[in-house]
């Protein structure tokens, strides 16, 4: 990672932190390029090509036709590299980092109304995560979507998972994350609570209120009865 200072169209220059990231094991690879937190480009070895990530408006940089075969070779690099340096430094540990998860809804909850469940799961090396999903103890993991890792400064990712549903009053639901920082999958849980309108104190100063009016009309009705007898 390095910080690069561009000039803007101000006395003052912006800094930026460009990322480049090869990483690999036994099993996995990933070739990514970024910009300020922001992921431009990465490999998907699983269909064989590189994919840009940022949208048009953004103006992003091309890394053209080459880039995959070039993402294909640092991945060879890397694990050539891995292999050495398991020997030389006698097979040590993978550094892990336990992730931490939270769940939360996209939007203000109302009963019937279609809305989305967000898990965010932060702060986890390495970037492998598997991310379940239930409703009511009832595996719903199939209906959710997860995004790409994200890398972060410290060297950490960051993933999101999100469940489409439609609040229904005592629903309950769990995200669970599994990695292999964790001895046990780390589970949150979120509930379907809307509270009802509250009627006490606005019923109770109606009533009030009206029970008050009440007792003027009828002690002006006595008043003017009272009047005509004389």
């Amino acid at each position: 990672m390095c910080a690069v200072t561009w000039p803007s169209s101000s006395s003052s220059s912006v800094v930026h932190r460009d990322l480049y990231m090869s990483l690999c094991s036994d099993t996995d690879k990933e070739d990514m390029f970024g910009l300020d937190k922001e992921e431009m480009y990465h490999a998907d070895f699983s269909q064989g090509k590189g994919v840009m990530t940022l949208p048009e408006f953004a103006d992003p940089a091309s890394y053209g036709e080459g880039a995959y075969q070039q993402s294909v070779a640092n991945a060879a690099i890397c694990k050539q590299n891995l292999d050495v340096c398991i020997k030389s430094y006698k097979n040590p540990a993978e550094p892990m980092n336990q992730p931490q998860s939270s769940i939360y809804s996209k939007d203000d909850v109302q009963l019937d109304t279609k809305n989305t469940l967000i898990c965010h799961i932060t702060g986890f090396y390495p970037p492998r995560v598997g991310v379940f999903w239930t409703k009511n103890n009832v595996n719903v993991t199939d209906e959710a979507t997860l995004s790409r890792y994200y890398p972060v400064n410290d060297g950490n990712f960051i993933i999101f998972s999100t469940l489409s549903f439609t609040p229904k009053q005592g629903d309950i639901y769990t995200c669970s994350v599994q990695h292999s920082a964790l001895e046990i999958p780390l589970t949150k849980t979120w509930d379907v609570k809307v509270d009802e309108p509250s009627v006490g104190p606005s019923v109770f100063c109606g009533v009030g209120l009206a029970a008050g009016l009440l007792g003027v009309a009828t002690g002006t009705f006595f008043l003017i009865k009272g009047n005509q007898c004389k």
